[in-house]
């Protein structure tokens, strides 16, 4: 299974070779792993044969042919599927399962392949296909911390930062998911931004320039408020709820007279003021968690 520090040369097999599929098997190719490719339309895998990798016709044959089984389809009920396909064959193998899904899907993969005597880890990419192998992208991972560490050098081939968040494999697909959310946020709130700045006739790069500081400090925030609600503390002297609303409000009013739609700040109005109807007015904004746990 290679050397104790994950240097050695490890047999790999890369089940699913779609773009990300494809980018990853290209990385392991690239650094010096042997690497045996399966894919459902077998054409797919011709690029990488022609730099050295190996291609069989079966799942159980590719499984067969390496000591880490790489795995990233079209969700984790295939995932599951195809290495359940692999029966007996998956004992001593480390399979690290790549595939997009909840963390309880993930969690049923990774029963599936303990069952069959394998070690689990899930990997989730916070990258696109292009960004594999960059030193600074991550993929978060949660299973067996030996398999993690005995397998650094293949892991640290597909991204920079390549952590082991929990034992628990799901962990790392909240992990993914909370860095999506946040994202997703930012990218409404700054597109509702953009929507009312082009409307009014001013550039929307120009507003980054003169913005910068105020917007680099927004991420300033989230230590603060991460720490309020692992403690649930929510009360503050500066910036409370109370504080928030009538900007909100503005903001809401100033879309609509614009003609811009406002669900995005009637949403965070109603948040904000439902917690001050329950006498929240004094606390952090990160008091609205508890509406998010459904409290």
């Amino acid at each position: 299974m290679g050397s104790g520090d994950g240097s050695a040369r490890v047999d790999v097999a890369v089940l699913g070779l779609g773009e990300m599929g494809a980018a990853l098997a290209g990385a392991i190719l690239d650094g010096g792993h042997p690497t045996t490719v399966w894919n459902r339309t077998a054409g797919k895998g011709d690029a990488l044969v022609a730099k050295g990798a190996g291609r069989v016709a079966g799942v159980r044959k590719a499984v067969a042919a390496g000591r880490v089984v790489v795995v990233n389809v079209k969700g984790n009920s295939v995932a599951r599927e195809l290495l359940e396909t692999a029966g007996d064959d998956l004992r001593g193998r480390v399979v690290v399962n790549l595939t997009d899904g909840t963390s309880d899907e993930v969690r049923e993969v990774a029963a599936a392949v303990a069952e069959r005597g394998g070690e689990y880890l899930h990997g989730q990419i916070m990258t696109i296909a292009p960004g594999v192998g960059h030193p600074d992208a991550t993929v978060f991972y949660g299973g067996s911390a030996d398999a993690h560490e005995r397998h650094r050098a293949v892991l640290r081939l597909l991204s920079g930062h390549a952590p082991l968040v929990s034992d628990d494999p799901g962990v790392a697909v909240l992990y993914g998911m909370a860095v999506h959310g946040t994202m997703w946020g930012l990218l409404n709130g700054f597109l509702h931004a953009a929507a009312a700045l082009s409307d009014a006739g001013v550039e929307v790069g120009r507003f980054l320039k003169e913005a910068e500081g105020p917007l680099a400090a927004l991420s300033m925030f989230l230590p603060s408020i991460a720490e309020e609600v692992d403690q649930s503390r929510f009360a503050t002297p500066f910036g409370a709820l109370r504080h928030h609303l009538p900007s909100i409000e503005d903001l809401a009013r100033e879309s609509r007279a614009r003609g811009i739609d406002d669900g995005f700040p009637e949403y965070s109005r109603a948040l904000v003021a439902a917690a001050i109807e329950r006498g929240h007015g004094d606390d952090s904004y990160s008091r609205l968690v508890e509406h998010f746990r459904g409290v």
